[in-house]
């Protein structure tokens, strides 16, 4: 191989070194990529389902406590 060809060659693997990003931008761009192919909910959808998880939140909530209630008020009657 003459020396023009592997200074040539040198020269084409820089190149190809220089376009490749590096990986926190391709970290980024790949990212970018895929939420562009989320299926986002509409803003009434994303409403419904919050009024929903804050009802079942609340709803939870409150029979824990309930439960939580009577069981210590029982274990006062066995113990106490």
């Amino acid at each position: 191989m003459s020396k023009e060809a592997a200074l040539a060659k040198d020269e084409k693997s820089k190149s190809a070194e220089r376009k490749q990003p590096n990986a926190i931008q391709r970290y980024f761009r790949e990212t970018v990529g895929e939420l562009r192919k989320v299926n986002w909910p509409t803003r009434q959808e994303a409403v419904n389902l919050t009024v929903i998880v804050l009802i079942v939140t609340f709803g939870m909530s409150a029979l824990l406590g309930l439960l939580d209630f009577l069981f210590s008020r029982l274990f006062a009657l066995i113990l106490g």
